[in-house]
């Protein structure tokens, strides 16, 4: 079992910059895939970014590629999510999840409760 909670959402303008932060629980943290998945008004869920359990190997929606950067701390169980350039089409619920491949996607195994992030214009 494993037990996520995100924050570090709020409201920012055009153009400006987020760290979301996803602290986990489980004494193999260090094992899971990570990933950060996000939910607009009216639309599915979808996957925005994913790190592997050592860190080093990531992957990014096409949306995203060059303003969002994941990354996890394994000695302090953290998954963060730098999001730079910011525009109102991000603005979602952004859940952090533990990630698995299911059906040749990314989906989430475990969710958090989600965090706002809201992109004025």
């Amino acid at each position: 079992q494993v037990q996520l909670v995100e924050s570090g959402g709020g409201l920012v303008q055009a153009g400006g910059s987020l760290r979301l932060s996803c602290t986990a629980s489980g004494r193999i943290f260090s094992s899971y895939a990570m990933g950060w998945f996000r939910q607009a008004p009216g639309k599915e869920r979808e996957f925005v970014a994913r790190v592997n359990g050592g860190g080093g190997v990531t992957s990014y929606a096409d949306f995203v590629k060059g303003r969002f950067t994941i990354s996890r701390d394994n000695l302090k169980n953290m998954v963060y999510l730098q999001m730079n350039s910011l525009q109102p089409e991000d603005t979602a619920v952004y859940y952090c999840a533990v990630t698995i491949v299911r059906g040749g996607s990314f989906t989430g195994d475990y969710w958090g409760q989600g965090t706002q992030v809201t992109v004025s214009s």
